[in-house]
């Protein structure tokens, strides 16, 4: 008899990766500005989300549909797979705690405005910029 695919545990893992990519695009995203600034129509409201989310301490609407699809699956939090090994505990810290969530809300508001202000007041624009 063959082992049958486990859907959930497949669709909860993708939830993970997808998260994942979000938080980098929010916290790196801006450098994608150096060369190709129309990816602002798309970075600035992810930028946005993530300081709202950080400052107010919200849970992504990607975490519970990942938790229902893990408990569908059987599974517990931080066992298992690469993902639940390695990803998870960068998502989901044991110790964080409110006053590391307003510090990552001001990392990500610092670099970004950094990064925006350098690409849209201070870098030389190329032809392909105009």
């Amino acid at each position: 008899m063959e082992p049958s695919i486990n859907w959930s545990a497949i669709a909860a893992d993708i939830i993970v990766i997808v998260h994942f990519a979000f938080v980098l695009f929010v916290l790196f995203g801006g450098v994608l500005l150096l060369w190709w600034k129309k990816i602002a129509w798309i970075h600035l409201p992810c930028v946005v989300w993530g300081i709202v989310v950080e400052f107010t301490g919200w849970i992504c609407p990607l975490t519970p549909y990942e938790n229902t699809l893990r408990a569908q699956a059987g599974l517990e939090m931080y066992d298992g797979d690469f993902v639940m090994r390695y990803i998870m505990p960068i998502l989901y810290p044991e110790d964080l705690t409110r006053t590391v969530q307003i510090v990552l809300g001001l990392v990500v508001l610092f670099v970004n405005s950094a990064l925006y202000y350098y690409v849209f007041r201070i870098k030389k624009p190329h032809r392909a910029d105009k």
